[in-house]
Formats: C-alpha cells, structure tokens, sequence
C-alpha cells in the first residue's frame, strides 16, 4: 500500500507530507483546494505527464515520493522488474520523481535512477487511478484475458497452455533452422568433408609438435653437437696418452684414498663416496660416447621435419592455436556433420513432435477456451448487478471473445486457430451504459463518474483477481445523488478486504465510510497560496460532513451529519461482525 506521499514544491503545494491507511482514505475540500494536486502527484509516480510548468512559482524543482509497504505477493509479482533494474527487495518501496525547471525528470526507484519507463511501468503496478483514464488497468485490452482467468480461477489451466506453447515453439524453431536453404546446407556439408579430411589425412598427435622440434633443433646443431659430446667424452676418459683424463685422475685419488683408509679408517665412507663417483663417470663417458656416436646430420630427415611443422602451423592457422585445439575442432565439425547427414531423421521426428504439440496443447486451449465461456456469464451478471447497485441499472456489461483462424495455430477441435502462450482466445470487456446503446469497447466509454462507477463495480466484482494494492477514485460521485452516494462509499469501503483505497469526493453519504478522513484546504501566508492537509477526528469530521451537506448552518445540520457519521459506524461494525 501507499504509507506515504512527500510533495514539495509542486503548483500551490509548498511542502506536504501525507500519511494514509491500510483501509479507505478519503479526501475531501473545496473546489481548487488542491485535492486534484495531490492526485497528479500520486500519477506522475505512475509515469504520468510532469512537465515544468508544475513546478511552484520562485522554485526550479518539484520533487514527489512515495514510499509503499507492500505484502509478500506484490514483492513477487513485481520481483522481474526490480531484477532486471538491478534493484534488490528491501523493507519499503520508495519511488521517487524530481521535475527540473529545465524540462528534465530524474526519477528514482530506492534511490537508484532509473528511465521514466521502467519507473512508470513499476507504478502502474501499484496504483490504479480512476476517473484519469491514462493509468486505469481495466482499459488496457490487454489485460482483460488475465482479470477473466483469475476471477474464474484458472491459473493451473493457463499456466499449462503457457508450458505447451513454450515447447510447440521450442520444436518450431529447430524444425526452422533445419529447413534453411538447401544450396547453404550442401556448402557446409562440402565446407565440413573438407576440413575434415585434411584434419584426418594429418593423423595428429598431441605431443608431436614438441618433439618435431626438439629433433631439428638436433639436426639443425648436428656438428656442433658432435664436437661438444666428443670435447666431453675425451675429458672425462677417452683421451690420448698426452691428456690425463677425469677419469685417470679419479682413479689415482681413489688408490690414495684406499691408503688412507688403511692408515685411519675414519675415512672410509669418504672412500666409498669417491669410488662412487668414480663408478658414475664413467656411466656418463659410455652415455658420451655413443650419444657423440649416433649424432649425425642428415638432411632428408631435417627437410621432412620441416614439411611436417609447416602442415602443423597452417591447420593450426586454420583450426585453432594448439594441437589439442585443433583435434576439438574436428571433433565439433564432426559432429556437426553428422546431424546434417541425419537431418532427415531428425526432421520426421521435430515433425511428429510438432504434430503431436499442436493437438496437444489445442485441446488445452479448448478446455481452457471452454472454462472461460462458463465464467463470462457468471462475470457478467456480477458486474452488472454492482452497476445496479451504483444507479446504472440499465447498463449492460459484456465479454467479447474473439478467435482467429492461422495455418499455423493449435488444432483446436477442427479448427485451426492462431495462439499464443495464453491460449487461442482474445478477449475484450464492452459496455453498454444506457439501453439501446450497443456495446463498446471501455476505452470509448466517457471519462467521469460513469466510467469510475463502472471501475468501481467491476473492481468489486475482481477485488481478489486484481493484484494492483492501492485504488484511488477521484470525484467518482459525479452524477450520483446523496442515496447512491451511500451504496458507492460502501462498495469502496469493502474493497479495502483486498486493497488500499482512496477517494476523492463531495458526498457526505461516501465520505463517512472512510476510515482516515483528510481534509484538503488552501491557505495563505505571507502573501502566497498554499495548500495544506489535516487528518480529522471524530469532531473534525462531524463538523466536515455538515460542511458537504450544505444548507443553512446550524444545529439541524450538525446533527444529520453527526447522525449519518455514527450509523456508518454501526453499518461497518456489523459488516465486520459478519
């Protein structure tokens, strides 16, 4: 619900703070007061028109919030806009606009800035205002499928047909991306044989690269290698008489060693390390020798190396920076060709599928179609008895169904009839207001008390069906007298068991229901208009209710007031008991 509306600075409004109920929230005040003020206000949070010429005279801008404590269930229905702004849930809802003197709007959703769009589609959400077309729910055709299924309770059936038409589009889509042009498919398929031959035809290995260099590193450096391996080996132990050898050299340690060890045996594991040592040279002179021995430089091998590194750079050109990259490629293409070449069998199988779907989900469409039918008259008669109720006893309410036949719609019956994830039908509510009128559409109804009683009857018929927490009817008793007058405060009065309400109005018969009165007046000071609000008490809104009645001033229209005050009071008393 709405807790609270911050107004600054906006037409005759200095600076205003207003605080309302759970329950039915009445404004009432004398023409020009600023009641319709405070209505604009709550619709530009809805996105509605703002433009500089609002903002109070000596200021450059006027800034309104509103800050909304909303149930779980709101939470959630509004949780995919609040996600796709990057906005989290937080205790309150807070929505606020600011009107700059240059034209621009900022507006601001808990504080985050937001487009005008996205703040006035989260708005409308919250706040239903009637007698103002522009933001009235029931005027949009497009929601008037979902009113007819709530009130008829069908959220499983069409929760049903939605999953259906998912997978029905689902299956379309692929059926659609194997039937593209042939002459495109025979060049992937020629395009695909390609690279995989020449893949295939290269038999990798996934080592292989490395060791390909490595060995013409070799064979590149063959004489140089051979000259440092044979420096190596005639140092260590194969060298002439003239060069004594490590080896040499090691084994006359070694005896001396021995002598020593005979002389103090402290040293024999000295010993034992050396003669080690010894052992390992000359493992390492034979490695040497017959490493110095099998290097050879041989060009053929050299030049097939070379052919096959350059056969290894340009598939990897082609096909990926690495080997192994290039071996998942030919594992994609494929696989990639071997759903084209069974393209046919997958086509008769996404073509039986779809067969199938169509049947399916059409006979889903009909039983819900079916459902709907049923509910129409029982909505109908509903609404209609509340226009009665509210002095349009001759009104007609109406639902209109339409279907429209496709090639490629849902087989509903014999019938093949376009759809979406709502079913098959387009529904539009009409009204006829006065009798030997045909019925029209809503939205060409005249705005004004007619259309906010219509809204009001068919808002009490779809208390529980509308999501919308916060109704505001402003000057809905336009065109209705003082007995009416009573049965409209009522009917608004028992929709607070599902909403917030508030009303602007001139009747005392209305306003006596309200469980928050607030008065609207201007004032003057310091030589400027403003507006200001006060929330009345028991006496305040006796003295208020006789002010509305009119007539003479006195104590005969005190006491109607007070009289008419306190048998609302015993009428809401026993409804509640109820």
């Amino acid at each position: 619900m709405l807790s609270e509306l911050t107004i600054s600075n906006l037409a005759i409004i200095d600076q205003l703070r207003l605080s309302f109920v759970p329950g039915l929230n009445v404004l009432t005040g004398e023409t020009g007061a600023g009641k319709s003020i405070i209505i604009d206000a709550v619709s530009s949070l809805l996105g509605g028109r703002a433009d500089a010429t609002l903002i109070r005279a000596g200021t450059d801008t006027a800034r309104i919030e509103g800050v909304f404590c909303l149930a779980p269930s709101v939470w959630d229905e509004l949780a995919p806009q609040l996600e796709e702004q990057g906005i989290e849930q937080a205790d309150v809802l807070v929505l606020t606009r600011e009107i700059k003197a240059n034209g621009h709007n900022v507006c601001r959703i808990n504080g985050q800035a937001v487009t005008l769009a996205a703040f006035g589609q989260l708005g409308q959400n919250l706040i239903d205002i009637h007698g103002q077309g522009e933001h009235l729910s029931l005027l949009k055709v497009r929601e008037h499928l979902g009113f007819l299924d709530r009130f008829a309770g069908l959220s499983e059936e069409r929760t049903a047909v939605a999953g259906g038409v998912s997978a029905l589009r689902r299956v379309r889509r692929d059926l659609q991306s194997l039937r593209q042009d042939e002459r495109e498919l025979a060049r992937k398929v020629d395009l695909l044989q390609y690279q995989l031959h020449e893949i295939e035809d290269a038999a990798l290995d996934g080592g292989e690269e490395e060791r390909l260099l490595a060995e013409r590193n070799v064979l590149l450096n063959a004489e140089r290698l051979t000259q440092l391996a044979d420096g190596v080996y005639q140092q260590l132990g194969g060298g002439d008489e003239t060069q004594r050898a490590v080896a040499d050299m090691l084994a006359a340690v070694t005896h001396d060693m021995h002598e020593l060890e005979r002389l103090d045996p402290r040293v024999s594991g000295q010993r034992q390390t050396l003669e080690e040592i010894s052992y390992q040279i000359d493992d390492v002179t034979r490695y040497i020798r017959a490493y110095r021995d099998g290097v050879e430089y041989n060009p053929v091998r050299l030049a097939a190396v070379e052919e096959r590194l350059a056969l290894l750079h340009s598939l990897k050109r082609k096909y990926g920076s690495t080997v192994d990259d290039i071996l998942r490629f030919l594992a994609k293409a494929a696989a990639e060709l071997e759903g084209i070449t069974h393209q046919e069998e997958r086509l008769a199988e996404l073509e039986a599928e779809e067969t199938r779907l169509v049947q399916q989900v059409g006979e889903l469409a009909r039983s819900l179609s079916e459902r709907r039918q049923t509910a129409i008259a029982s909505l109908a008669a509903a609404v209609e008895e509340e226009l009665g109720h509210l002095s349009m006893q001759r009104a007609q309410f109406m639902v209109d169904v339409q279907q429209t036949e496709s090639d490629e719609g849902l087989l509903v019956g014999t019938r093949r009839l376009e759809f979406d994830e709502t079913g098959v039908d387009r529904v539009e509510f009409l009204i006829s207001p006065n009798l030997g009128e045909p019925p029209k559409p809503m939205v060409k109804i005249a705005s004004g008390g007619e259309t906010s009683r219509l809204m009001l009857a068919l808002k009490t018929v779809l208390a529980t069906a509308d999501p919308v927490p916060t109704l505001i009817f402003d000057e809905i008793d336009q065109g209705i007298g003082g007995r009416t007058g009573g049965v409209v405060g009522r009917k608004l009065w028992d929709l607070t068991a599902a909403h917030q309400v508030l009303c602007v109005t001139h009747l005392p018969q209305l306003a006596c229901y309200a469980d928050q009165h607030l008065q609207v007046d201007k004032v003057v000071q310091e030589g400027r208009t403003t507006t200001q609000v006060k929330v009345l008490d028991e006496d305040g809104r006796i003295a208020e209710l006789s002010a509305m009645i009119g007539g003479p001033p006195g104590s005969a229209r005190d006491d109607s007031a007070r009289e008419m005050y306190h048998e609302t009071i015993e009428i809401k008393k026993r409804a509640r008991a109820d």
